[in-house]
């Protein structure tokens, strides 16, 4: 069987932890003490999940197209209306 790719979400937990899910995957999440942690535990995470997906009989979901990204916006400015 193929490799699939998934996309993988990580947030950060406030500097204290990461967690890490993938909207291909519902139901598939990890964490760990740092980034590279939460990497790894999520791929364990992914193989862990596909495999109950086999055992179960159902089919393994196919990775989307989406990708994730940063964009930096102004912010708005709101002026008081005058009294």
């Amino acid at each position: 069987m193929e490799p699939r790719q998934y996309l993988v979400v990580v947030e950060g937990g406030n500097g204290q932890n990461y967690s890490a899910y993938s909207p291909d995957v519902e139901g598939c999440v990890a964490t760990g003490d740092t980034l590279g942690e939460a990497i790894d535990n999520m791929r364990s995470a992914l193989v862990f999940h596909l495999k109950g997906i086999l055992l179960r009989g159902q089919e393994i979901p196919e990775g989307s197209d989406g990708t994730a990204l940063y964009l930096t916006v102004p912010l708005p400015e709101i002026k008081p209306e005058p009294a």
